[in-house]
């Protein structure tokens, strides 16, 4: 019981700091958003493309630890 408990423990601590990591990239990613959009910076429209695909990755991953999570308090 222990151990799935420090499992758990460390686990939560995951997801959270993928939490901060997902909210630290939306915020990087505001400046090449107003590049590409109002100053039609195509660069900067690559660099929203690459961080939107770490996005969908990095939010991938937190569904899936997430679901991990849920699964070990229904048993």
């Amino acid at each position: 019981m222990y151990f799935e408990a420090l499992k758990t423990i460390n686990l939560n601590i995951k997801t959270m700091k993928r939490y901060e990591e997902l909210k630290n990239l939306v915020a990087n990613l505001e400046a090449d958003f107003v590049k590409f959009y109002e100053k039609e910076n195509s660069a900067a429209g690559t660099r929203v493309r690459k961080g939107m695909q770490e996005l969908k990755n990095l939010a991938q991953q937190i569904r899936e630890e997430v679901q991990s999570l849920k699964n070990e308090k229904e048993d």
